[in-house]
């Protein structure tokens, strides 16, 4: 009882049964062996603990017109092969005691990584290329290819401002808008808004910008190297992109 309390405290207190069964067997099957999942529903039944649930919110923000925007190069496939073939932004609405905040990520599709992000109380498009910036910094620090990366994002007239698409083409990245306008286009980017809604916004009030921007901070650290993601076989996407980075170091090695 004490262990699914402390795993399920952990992680933000939102694991449902079958995360909180993936995650015993991760970090306890070498000490007590493999738990049932059935197990696992009865002791969180018992303890009164349960998953979050998602809202199905849109917020809407302004939209740059159709013909000012590129091509649609995703198509509503969000799928990658690799590390920095494809990275999905958006903007999500914060409310706080002191006004609206505003939070913007960039996700890696194949692994699951939030690679840059910002929180502030504007609109302004510096928002999203803040985040862009960070993302592509890591990148060069870490010596990665962003070369050819598909970049893409709904309508939002941050997106698609001239500073940003600049920013874009310095790295030669390759910018995507949806193309029909509606949620689908960017269904990705908007299930993190989702789950970060769910997981650490919705779950409290904010005093302001400053609070919302220190916890954010720490549940992106925990996103990325604790939280299990079904999409990716229940590893966190550190997890993954060590064993890739690895696998290349391997290859080049043998060659």
């Amino acid at each position: 009882m004490v262990v699914i309390q402390d795993v399920y405290e952990a992680n933000y207190s939102c694991y449902g049964a079958r995360k909180m069964w993936k995650a015993i067997n991760r970090e306890y099957a070498d000490r007590f062996g493999p738990v049932a999942r059935c197990t696992i529903e009865r002791l969180m039944h018992r303890l009164s603990i349960d998953g979050v649930r998602r809202r199905r919110k849109r917020p809407k923000t302004a939209s740059a017109r159709a013909e000012e925007c590129p091509g649609d190069l995703v198509e509503r496939e969000f799928t990658a092969a690799a590390p920095n073939c494809l990275w999905v932004a958006d903007i999500t609405y914060v409310p706080t005691r002191s006004g609206w905040v505003y939070t913007t990520f960039i996700l890696d599709v194949f692994h699951r990584e939030i690679v840059g992000w910002q929180v502030t109380n504007h609109m302004r498009e510096s928002l999203a290329r803040d985040a862009l910036t960070m993302a592509l910094a890591a990148k060069f620090r870490a010596g990665e290819d962003v070369s050819g990366l598909v970049h893409h994002s709904d309508r939002g007239v941050q997106f698609r401002s001239i500073r940003y698409g600049e920013t874009l083409a310095e790295s030669e990245v390759v910018a995507s808008v949806g193309s029909r306008g509606d949620s689908y286009d960017n269904a990705m980017a908007e299930a993190l808004n989702s789950v970060y809604k769910a997981e650490l916004i919705d779950r409290r009030e904010w005093s302001g910008l400053i609070e919302v921007m220190a916890e954010t901070s720490k549940w992106i650290r925990w996103y990325n190297r604790q939280r299990l993601h079904s999409a990716i076989g229940y590893r966190p996407p550190f997890e993954l992109q060590a064993e890739w980075t690895n696998q290349g170091a391997a290859a080049s090695v043998a060659a």
